[in-house]
């Protein structure tokens, strides 16, 4: 049985990134936006979030910086940066092709032959 969780886990960072490459976000505000995108379906934890973020920070995939208290409470502010840009078009490019050949191995047309 596919483990929806763990095939969402090895997402997670591309996932942040998409979500910056729209611009720049704080923590709350892109699992917020992950939320509505999903409709619901997928939010990520704290620790989840913050543990990738650190992770690309890292990798020099995203930037932080933190933002004008003056407008509220001071947050920590992530940026997409030109490598992390590279990562996510080749991510993308991954995740075309597996859900191309995951289509071809279980998707619908393989549920056609084992019902007939």
């Amino acid at each position: 049985m596919l483990n929806f969780s763990d095939i969402l886990r090895g997402l997670t960072d591309s996932i942040i990134l998409a979500q910056l490459a729209e611009g720049d976000s704080y923590g709350y505000q892109i699992n917020k936006s992950i939320n509505a995108l999903s409709e619901g379906e997928c939010e990520l934890k704290e620790a989840t979030l913050y543990t990738s973020f650190r992770r690309l920070e890292e990798k020099q995939l995203i930037s932080s910086y933190w933002g004008d208290e003056n407008s509220g409470a001071r947050r920590r502010y992530y940026a997409i940066t030109d490598k992390g840009r590279d990562i996510l078009l080749e991510n993308q490019q991954d995740w075309a092709r597996i859900q191309r050949i995951v289509d071809k191995l279980i998707g619908t047309a393989g549920m056609f032959r084992l019902t007939s």
